[in-house]
């Protein structure tokens, strides 16, 4: 299903006059990160940003002890990031510049109930890309970042939720409250089109109308 998502997106890039190509990725798998960057490189001879955004959200208590969902999450929501770092470095650091575009989530500022796990995974990230970006200063890279904490947005997220209870309230909030993920696209171009010279670390973006 996703080979063909991407197809069809590539596809849409194309017919608008842009350059595509795609490539299914596990990012739990660090030889598949390594191939998405090759194959980045082999196309356009450089890699101007990576954008870290897979993520899941199986949401429940503790009590329910759901441990497979939770080290799913890890694998994913950090293990995920951490391939993708270590095979973008690389060529970022050859080339002295690039860009890593990270989302992670409201649940990485505060905590909520049912999110230990989830949140858990976040907070690592907030922490992540902010030594990345002050070791990349440091070591005169060049190496701008930039972390985005979605509120509500409507993608498939909810879908990983297997707790009923935890599921329904989510769906419920969602409902009332969530905004399309092309306001988080929007997000991406704007960090993207920043001078060289500027970076913004952190982006928090939701629905005007949901208290967070």
């Amino acid at each position: 299903m996703r080979g063909g998502r991407l197809e069809r997106i590539a596809t849409q890039i194309r017919d608008a006059g842009g350059e595509a190509v795609h490539q299914v990725l596990d990012v739990t798998v660090q030889d598949s990160n390594h191939a998405i960057v090759k194959l980045a490189l082999e196309t356009f001879d450089g890699v101007d940003a990576i954008f870290l955004n897979a993520g899941l959200m199986p949401n429940s208590p503790l009590s329910a002890l759901k441990t497979d969902e939770w080290h799913r999450m890890v694998d994913v929501n950090v293990t995920g990031v951490l391939n993708g770092i270590a095979a973008v470095l690389p060529p970022f650091i050859q080339q002295r510049s690039g860009h890593v575009i990270a989302t992670s989530s409201v649940a990485g500022l505060k905590a909520y109930p049912g999110g230990a796990v989830y949140g858990g995974t976040k907070w690592f990230l907030r922490d992540f890309m902010e030594v990345l970006r002050m070791e990349s200063a440091a070591e005169g890279t060049n190496i701008r970042t930039a972390t985005i904490y979605p509120a509500a947005i409507n993608t498939e997220l909810l879908d990983t939720i297997s707790d009923q209870h935890t599921a329904k309230d989510a769906q419920a909030l969602y409902q009332r409250y969530g905004i399309s993920p092309e306001r988080v696209a929007d997000v991406v171009a704007y960090a993207l089109d920043l001078p060289a010279d500027t970076t913004v670390n952190e982006f928090t973006v939701g629905p005007a109308n949901q208290p967070w």
